[in-house]
């Protein structure tokens, strides 16, 4: 469903944390929920349960100790010395979500919400995946509980991501291919919720990211940003002052927003979101939602998409399935009308450069996804006084994405 081209200036508000989102879920002139009749009673029934169960100490405290002891939080904030000294340029830190439990970040949210569907009584969860990420931190995370768990993922992904699917299936979880559209991302959430329309009675769907209808965006937001709140926490520890720019891809937008939400009312720290530019934003087979897409509807809510003049969702390219998605979370595209987020693309070539990189000076495999903020954080980087703080967000590991690299450099 397209919309306008552009939306209308946003003013920036401080602090914006308590505005945000407003009570029918818009960040501004973006979010909300564009669903059916049939979906709208679950999605109240959800945002009444959220506001009221994540509120209750009890539930606080249970997801702080399965944090701690099952994800293995807070992960490590590394300064990345060999990195910085060959670009010669700021000091780059890296935020390890590599080395939380299932090796991506994806491990917060699936807790939190999976935590939230046993405390409504719900003993099913479905969930879409696009690099298996979440499907394997949701497949974890039902095994954890005792959960009946059903996984869409397009059957591209399937192929691109075997080794997640296996993964999945050994932890009990069924895992449904998804043959429509490009048997991407995209298709895989489009299916999920075709699918809880069904099983709304039972079912809670694990949305992975920060997109959907409210109250998924805001949900997923406030269980990622953990991520911010110890980089806060250890930069000030390491360095006695915060860092002067946090860098984060951006698929959806789940690692960025909970690296950014803590930092939002401290102007002094820049923020860079990192799209996938593919094989080139002139090639037209990119996923850079925000940096060349319009305002349109997607998958529940209003945010920047790739859509042609018929309001009709386009393909998008990436070498990381986890950022082929062309939509992009409301809150993100309100940070970009703010000016309060830059977000800049690295194509394909730019993130396996930048894979490389890491591990050859480092001795860490970086995720795909990761890799393309780490490419822009190298050039952020270069040129800067050494006195210059980045922060770059790992935000997986990268041992699913090694049959692609391999592949790429045949």
């Amino acid at each position: 469903m397209k919309t306008n081209q552009r939306a209308a200036p946003v003013a920036l508000r401080q602090p914006i944390h308590a505005s945000m989102p407003d009570s029918h879920g818009h960040f501004g002139p973006f979010g909300g929920r564009y669903v059916g009749e049939t979906l709208m009673p679950a999605i109240i029934e959800l945002e009444k349960a959220y506001a009221r169960i994540s509120a209750l100490p009890g539930f606080q405290e249970e997801l702080r100790r399965l944090l701690k002891h099952y994800a293995g939080r807070p992960t490590p904030l590394f300064p990345a010395a060999r990195l910085t000294e060959k670009i010669g340029g700021a000091a780059i830190y890296l935020k390890r979500e590599d080395l939380a439990h299932t090796g991506a970040h994806k491990i917060n949210n699936t807790l939190g919400q999976a935590l939230l569907a046993r405390w409504m009584g719900k003993r099913k969860v479905i969930a879409e995946t696009g690099a298996g990420q979440h499907g394997v931190a949701t497949a974890t995370v039902a095994a954890l509980f005792g959960m009946e768990c059903r996984i869409f993922m397009g059957t591209e992904d399937v192929r691109r991501q075997s080794a997640n699917v296996q993964r999945m299936e050994l932890l009990g979880a069924e895992v449904v291919p998804v043959e429509s559209g490009t048997g991407t991302l995209k298709d895989a959430m489009s299916e999920a919720m075709r699918y809880w329309v069904s099983a709304v009675r039972d079912t809670f769907y694990v949305i992975g990211s920060v997109a959907g209808p409210h109250p998924y965006p805001m949900m997923v937001r406030d269980f990622q940003r953990v991520i911010g709140d110890e980089t806060k926490e250890q930069m000030l520890e390491a360095e006695g002052r915060l860092p002067d720019m946090l860098v984060a891809c951006v698929g959806g937008g789940s690692n960025a927003m909970g690296l950014f939400y803590p930092f939002i009312d401290d102007p002094g720290v820049e923020m860079v979101g990192v799209e996938a530019a593919g094989y080139g934003i002139a090639t037209g087979k990119h996923a850079a939602t925000l940096g060349a897409g319009s305002v349109g509807v997607l998958h529940g809510s209003k945010s920047f998409v790739l859509q042609d003049e018929a309001g009709q969702i386009m393909e998008a390219h990436s070498i990381s399935a986890g950022l082929d998605y062309p939509g992009v979370g409301p809150e993100h595209s309100l940070l970009k009308e703010m000016g309060r987020a830059r977000y800049e693309a690295v194509d394909d070539a730019g993130a396996l450069h930048a894979f490389h990189e890491l591990c050859a000076l480092e001795g860490i495999i970086p995720a795909l996804e990761s890799s393309h903020a780490l490419a822009r954080a190298m050039v952020e980087a270069s040129g800067q006084p050494r006195t210059r703080l980045i922060v770059v967000n790992l935000s997986g590991r990268g041992d699913k994405d090694l049959g692609i690299v391999q592949q790429a450099r045949a």
